[in-house]
């Protein structure tokens, strides 16, 4: 599936209290900032990815080509509050992106008012047609980020170890599972918006036979443990085939998050279910690392949790942001590719 975004962008926020939810645009910011032209806030909005505020009307003016939708709040809907926006984007003759479950075209009016305007309406969230997942070994090797909860760095993680694998002249891949590592990477597959007897498939469909040296770095969508996601998740373990998963963890988080009630496990659980679902389709599946979102830990307690992490579970532990992947990397290179580098 693949995208074409026109740069630069306007990231909408809209009224959203924390990062957490405008994962989408602070993706895009993190990882492409070069085309990111501005931020449209809401009153209230309590996120601020550091560019200017500005509305559709002088984002337009000041040369940007696309509106990013860049919130992902439960359930992938288009609040209605945040609808006028929409048409304000559309009417200044911007295109507009949107992973959101809601289809742009279902917001009443969008589409003629986008077809009056002569720009475009891109619903990432639309997967192709796919076949149900067969369970064929593949050639080729991947790894597969495993999350103990949503929102905990799989798509940093990811996009991290891919870079830094290329960097050192390994093949590899980012395969990108969801609506920002699609927009980030410009194609990849909508996961959770595949119906679930196609989920595997769909899995498969992206990572299909590669060298037998090629790494396909797949990003993870939602938790074995999670109460609502958990279905999607276990079908991109299956379809993945993964030789290695990598741990993402958040340590500051108690519980499931917006599920109350509902633990996030311990690495060690995470472990344990990743490895007991994966050998259904591949029987050598290990985990390989461990990455852990550390933003909101002082600089000397990161360094000590990180280091008596990894010591704990005989396993490199990193924050992919902070410190980077490069022991990640380099245990797969002691496993798989002996002294290359």
């Amino acid at each position: 599936m693949q995208v074409r975004i026109k740069p630069p962008y306007l990231l909408f926020l809209g009224d959203e209290p924390d990062v957490s939810h405008a994962k989408t645009a602070a993706g895009i910011a993190h990882w492409r900032p070069e085309n990111c032209l501005g931020q449209l806030r809401m009153p209230g909005c309590g996120v601020d990815l550091g560019f200017p505020d500005m509305t559709p009307a002088e984002a337009a003016e000041a040369g940007a080509k696309t509106l990013i939708w860049g919130v992902a709040g439960v359930g992938g809907v288009i609040p209605e509050q945040w609808i006028p926006c929409l048409f304000d984007a559309v009417e200044a003759g911007l295109d507009v992106v949107a992973g959101t479950h809601s289809s742009l075209y279902d917001v009443p009016g969008l589409a003629d008012a986008a077809k009056g305007a002569g720009v475009s309406l891109i619903d990432i969230r639309r997967p192709p047609a796919v076949p149900v997942g067969t369970g064929a070994k593949r050639r080729g090797l991947r790894v597969l980020m495993a999350g103990t909860d949503c929102v905990v760095g799989k798509k940093f993680s990811a996009l991290a170890i891919a870079k830094e694998m290329q960097e050192r002249g390994l093949k590899a891949d980012f395969r990108a599972t969801g609506q920002t590592g699609i927009m980030i990477a410009g194609g990849g597959m909508p996961i959770d918006a595949v119906v679930s007897d196609f989920v595997t498939g769909a899995a498969e469909a992206l990572s299909p036979d590669n060298d037998d040296d090629h790494w396909d770095v797949i990003e993870g969508q939602g938790s074995l443990f999670h109460p609502g996601y958990s279905a999607v998740t276990l079908g991109l373990l299956h379809g993945s085939q993964p030789d290695a998963f990598v741990v993402c963890h958040d340590p500051g988080r108690k519980e499931i998050e917006c599920f109350p009630g509902f633990p996030v496990p311990s690495i060690s659980e995470l472990i344990d279910l990743t490895v007991a679902n994966g050998k259904l389709t591949n029987a050598a599946i290990r985990c390989v690392g461990i990455s852990v979102n550390t933003s909101h830990m002082p600089e000397d307690e990161r360094a000590h949790y990180l280091a008596e992490t990894g010591e704990r579970h005989g396993l490199p532990c990193v924050d992919p942001v902070a410190t980077g992947p490069g022991p990640i990397v380099d245990h797969i290179v002691e496993l798989y590719h002996g002294d290359a580098s």
